[in-house]
């Protein structure tokens, strides 16, 4: 469906590209008074101004109600928005010690992991 949605919007975008093109500007009638007139009877005596019109307007009401169709789509398919922002689930979040308070925090400490770093003791040996 969201397919079918996205080429008829693309459709639309370029026929309403190609009709407004293909429309005269408003200093298009002033060359009738020098001949040019001729050339407007395919659309009818008041020439392809009326035609040109309604079927841009027509199309980029087509335009405009998918475009909010597939903004409500993408709404309606993203997670976020749907389910809220996603909880790391528990086996992913590290391990915590319990805390003792019995024993002082010096003593609460793990050993470190040896290394094969040497410290500054062992390179003064």
């Amino acid at each position: 469906m969201e397919k079918l949605v996205l080429i008829v919007h693309s459709i639309s975008a370029l026929v309403i590209i190609v009709l407004i093109l293909l429309q005269q500007g408003k200093g298009a009638a002033t060359g009738a008074s020098f001949g040019s007139g001729a050339s407007q009877t395919v659309f009818g005596s008041d020439g392809g101004g009326s035609f040109f019109t309604r079927a841009t307007a027509i199309f980029a009401t087509i335009f405009f109600v998918l475009s909010l169709t597939l903004a409500v789509m993408a709404k309606n398919h993203s997670k976020v928005a749907v389910q809220g922002i996603p909880a790391v689930p528990a086996a992913a979040q590290p391990a915590q010690a319990p805390a003792n308070t019995d024993v002082p925090a010096a003593q609460n400490q793990a050993a470190p992991a040896a290394s094969d770093v040497p410290t500054t003791t062992e390179q003064s040996k």
